[in-house]
């Protein structure tokens, strides 16, 4: 059978009856946004990352885009954000009307690299966006630091880190508020689209949710322009079945990773992301870099093994910003590597340990047949 990077099936088939009831509850109710089940998830979810507030939004682009605005970001302000991340993380900043400015990241995480902020600051810098990468949290210490001494915000990209954790704190309570995707396909995703921001302020809670409600605080009472992103009860009811299970899939995760790492670890050629020892990542993805990548790839498909490439274009050089504000702040030759070598495997709360081991076996006879030299 192919081997998918990921299934999305089994989630509701291990939860149905949960699901289902969440389905008729929110049904029954004749309530269907912005009501009972939103606030409760928002309470619970705040809960499991540690932070005061939890506030729900549309989807991860719109919780980037609105902690920004809550902070204050706006035209004639720089930001600044990974060389390489997905593209969300620097649209978010342009929507604010302010600049992205790239940092290269560090060589062996593929996150922001806290030694590369300071030549990227200028007076104009007015946040940090630290992304925790493929389910890793970025450096947050050194991060904070710098924002610290620089007045500066810090937004974290949590979209790939929903239970990870930095010196056994989670993610989304480590620095100024941070930013949640539930995309289906993340660690805890929605069926649909989905986000959060979480934040100890509780000043910026208060803009986020006036920003997500059209600017309004009180109905027909509109005081910023804001925009039109809220969860739907739905999307809350089922996402308050899934967090009970986060924690459980998160380990099924751990489990796979820590096979990958002992087959894959000595294979010649491929190199696999560093763990600091402070770091307790969730494996929203397991990636590999390999300098024949393409060619890795193309043998795993004809095995039936599914593979995504996460990301190949650094944003800055993307379509989207060939004629639009952003100033590239490079070189940046660990995130140039990252975006040139890296793949991701197979990985989910739902992968089989002997889809991992096929997965190995194939990458071993690729190396055997000479697709490593």
């Amino acid at each position: 059978m192919p081997i998918p990077i990921l299934a999305l099936k089994p989630t509701y088939l291990e939860l149905r009856e949960e699901m289902d009831a969440a389905y008729r509850r929110v049904m029954e109710s004749g309530w269907y946004l912005l009501g009972a089940e939103t606030e409760a998830f928002e309470s619970e979810f705040a809960a499991h990352t540690g932070a005061k507030h939890c506030i729900s939004v549309g989807n991860g682009l719109d919780a980037i885009r609105i902690a920004l605005e809550a902070h204050g970001v706006g035209p004639g302000d720089e930001v600044l954000v990974p060389a390489h991340t997905f593209i969300a993380t620097w649209l978010a900043v342009t929507q604010c009307g302010a600049t992205p400015v790239g940092v290269d990241v560090a060589a062996d995480t593929a996150n922001l690299d806290p030694r590369m902020l300071e030549r990227a600051l200028t007076p104009r810098t007015k946040a940090v966006i630290p992304v925790h990468l493929y389910g890793q949290p970025a450096d947050m210490g050194p991060i904070n630091e710098f924002a610290a001494a620089h007045g500066l915000s810090v937004v974290e990209d949590s979209a790939q880190a929903h239970g990870a954790r930095y010196l056994g704190k989670r993610c989304g309570n480590l620095g100024s508020s941070a930013a949640f995707s539930f995309y289906p396909g993340k660690n805890l995703g929605a069926f649909s689209d989905g986000g959060a921001i979480t934040t100890n302020d509780d000043e910026v809670a208060r803009k986020a949710k006036r920003f997500r409600n059209y600017g309004s605080e009180k109905r027909y009472y509109h005081d910023v322009p804001g925009i039109n992103s809220r969860m739907d009860e739905l999307q809350a009811a089922f996402l308050r079945v899934k967090l009970a299970k986060l924690d459980e899939w998160n380990a099924r995760r751990l489990v796979l990773a820590e096979r990958y790492r002992e087959r894959l670890g000595s294979v010649e050629g491929l190199r696999l992301q560093a763990v600091p020892e402070w770091a307790d990542p969730v494996w929203h993805l397991f990636t590999v870099r390999h300098a024949k990548r393409d060619a890795l790839q193309q043998y795993l498909a004809e095995k039936g093994i599914q593979t995504i490439i996460h990301y190949p274009i650094l944003p800055h050089r993307s379509g989207a910003y060939a004629a639009s504000p952003c100033v590239a702040g490079g070189p940046f030759p660990a995130a140039e590597d990252w975006a040139a070598t890296v793949l991701s495997l197979p990985m989910g709360p739902h992968t089989a340990m002997e889809e991992v081991d096929a997965v190995c076996d194939a990458i071993g006879d690729f190396q055997s047949a000479g697709g490593g030299l």
